[in-house]
């Protein structure tokens, strides 16, 4: 591989991981316009455990915006330990690991989970989206809130709806 070559290789992979970047940023910020930009404008994939799959990502967003933008939602998706793998000069595989905190004040919960990713990005007029993107919850931790205390609801493995503790 020529010089030429790796530097495209170690831009990509850095314009990938700012892309994922971005999208757990967009999710954080309550910011469904940023969000719908990191996804493949179509074709896009979303199959999150303990969700229904989305094949549109309007849809998802949609959804997203919903649940995760309503007043009294905070939420943390904090990833690391990506590892992207090339499949070409215009795909991409990636595995991240995610540490998810989630506070919300109508259902009185903090949640806690782990969760693994498994994206696939593809290069479209010059640019990284991502085009696939599947979770696996590795871990669980949902506390109920009464009167300022926290009682533990689900340890360990997360159910089966993400929504169903602590309602």
């Amino acid at each position: 591989m020529g010089l030429e070559e790796r530097l495209q290789k170690l831009e990509d992979d850095r314009a990938i991981r700012d892309l994922k970047a971005s999208y757990l940023r967009a999710c954080d910020a309550k910011d469904p316009d940023s969000l719908r930009d990191t996804l493949l404008p179509i074709g896009a994939v979303i199959a999150f455990d303990g969700f229904p799959t989305f094949t549109s990502r309007d849809d998802f967003v949609s959804v997203y915006a919903q649940m995760g933008c309503a007043p009294g939602i905070f939420d943390i998706h904090h990833g690391a330990n990506g590892i992207i793998r090339f499949e070409g000069d215009t795909q991409a595989a990636g595995s991240w690991s995610l540490y998810f905190h989630n506070i919300n004040l109508e259902a009185k919960t903090l949640t806690q989970m782990g969760v693994e990713y498994d994206d696939v990005y593809v290069k479209r007029d010059g640019r990284w989206w991502i085009a696939v993107t599947r979770t696996k919850r590795k871990s669980c931790l949902i506390h109920s809130v009464e009167n300022g205390e926290a009682k533990v609801v689900v340890m360990g493995e997360a159910p089966l709806n993400f929504g169903e503790a602590g309602n």
